[in-house]
């Protein structure tokens, strides 16, 4: 869907919900709008999905759609689920249920149920068992997810316990509706997560990811995580959390490194890979951690046995390997910054920018939001150094191709011009066209020429 959809609009009479609903109500069967986009209508939020429940099974809601649908998909219909474009709306259209997970299982076990108020109290929390009767638009609302979006809570329709035996994943997603629309998770909830908690090692790590994904990316991602800690859950999918409870940041002595994190993670841009940067950059400090009665507490190297962590991590609750690869590179650099603290030489600016490659924004937000102290005067000195950075990269940018730092020869040129065949050689003459061009910017052909012909002699003699 290329934009949000308007659920008024397509509620009014004459449209191709409302038309569905009529060819569904003449063949004897009901229609419910149901799901996130009744929450999302409520709180006036962008909404992509439809989802609708159904008394008819799938072979009846096939028969009912084909006449109006230009495309049907079939892949959910074992779980009473039909697919279908109308009108060039995507839906999912599934007969009334009740479901629950086995372990280790990424697909539920179904069984039909025949009311739409038992399919709604099978739903993960109030505010998602919310529907609206079609065609004549009455809501339906038996577990009070309206009150509970008012009040700002999640609640489950049924008791905790049953709904999180049901589908153990609905521990991890009470935090991730947490983040995104900022609520309460109601004390009850949080009794049964932290009762239940060990379940969640039977759910499949990429269910895990992508509910994951989304509380980061949320609106209050910190208090979740906070809380999700608390409970001990993260303990089987994010353990290295935990481990930053003990160690104390020698800068930021007000807060310890796990509060540090959630600060930092807060602080930057909603984008995926840059929020998990931020969770995961400090979690190779307990490993690094060295006292010394001199210096104190020091954690050095931690960037790289961080960013070494990270990608395992990762790999772990499978995420891709790109996403792999940005978040670990953004958290083996992130500490480089801090390295030029007595200003910047070209050559500097030049290797940043050529190790950052496209992950540079990332990375730079990354530094901006690894500040978390109290102290302004430090606070505004980072800005300033920053700043002054990204100043130096575009000022550069303008007077060379920052975004294509390679040797100003090609390996066909120098195996020319040296009368050499391909082979090592070749790769050593391109590392010191490479280093010329980190070091001394734009010299032109003719000097990068003359220049290797005299590395060349040099290394001959």
């Amino acid at each position: 869907m290329s934009r949000p959809l308007d659920l008024a609009q397509l509620l009014d009479a004459g449209s191709p919900v409302i038309a569905l609903a009529e060819a569904f109500r003449a063949a004897g069967h009901e229609l419910y709008l149901v799901g996130g986009s009744v929450r999302d209508a409520w709180l006036k939020r962008a909404h992509e999905d439809l989802d609708f429940a159904t008394d008819a099974v799938p072979e009846q809601t096939k028969k009912i759609v084909a006449p109006v649908a230009s495309a049907i998909w079939l892949q959910g219909e074992a779980f009473g689920t039909v697919g279908a474009e109308v009108s060039g709306l995507r839906m999912e259209i599934t007969t009334f249920r009740t479901e629950s997970y086995q372990p280790a299982s990424r697909h539920p076990e179904v069984e039909y149920a025949s009311d739409i108020e038992t399919d709604l109290s099978r739903r993960d929390f109030t505010i998602n068992a919310m529907a609206i009767s079609l065609p004549d638009k009455a809501p339906v609302d038996p577990f009070d997810g309206v009150e509970d979006l008012s009040a700002k809570l999640i609640r489950t329709p049924l008791d905790p316990i049953v709904s999180f035996t049901d589908d153990p994943l609905r521990m991890l997603r009470a935090f991730r509706f947490a983040s995104q629309l900022d609520l309460k998770i109601d004390d009850a909830v949080l009794r049964a997560i932290e009762e239940l908690r060990d379940e969640i090692k039977t759910v499949s790590a990429e269910r895990i990811r992508d509910e994951l994904s989304k509380l980061v990316i949320g609106k209050a991602p910190a208090r979740a995580l906070k809380q999700a800690e608390d409970v001990g859950i993260t303990q089987h999918f994010l353990p290295e959390l935990s481990d930053l409870k003990l160690e104390q940041d020698p800068v930021q002595k007000h807060k310890d490194v796990f509060h540090h994190t959630l600060a930092v993670m807060e602080k930057t841009e909603p984008v995926l890979e840059l929020r998990l940067a931020a969770l995961l950059h400090d979690i190779g400090k307990p490993k690094t951690r060295r006292i010394d009665p001199k210096e104190g507490v020091s954690f050095h190297h931690h960037e790289v046995v961080g960013a070494e962590m990270a990608a395992a991590r990762l790999k772990a609750l499978r995420f891709s390997n790109d996403v792999v690869h940005a978040v670990s590179e953004v958290i083996r650099l992130h500490h480089r910054f801090h390295t030029y603290r007595l200003g910047w030489s070209d050559s500097a600016v030049r290797r940043y920018v050529r190790d950052a490659g496209p992950l540079l924004p990332l990375l730079n937000g990354m530094v901006r939001a690894d500040c978390t102290t109290r102290n302004q005067a430090f606070v505004k000195e980072l800005a300033r150094r920053m700043d002054e950075l990204e100043g130096r990269i575009a000022e550069l940018a303008a007077r060379e191709e920052l975004d294509k730092l390679r040797p100003e020869l090609d390996g066909r040129q120098v195996m020319e011009q040296l009368g050499i065949p391909p082979g090592p050689l070749v790769g050593e003459a391109m590392e010191f066209l490479l280093e010329l061009r980190l070091e001394e910017g734009l010299l032109g052909e003719d000097e990068a020429r003359a220049r290797l012909a005299e590395w060349w002699k040099q290394r001959e003699a």
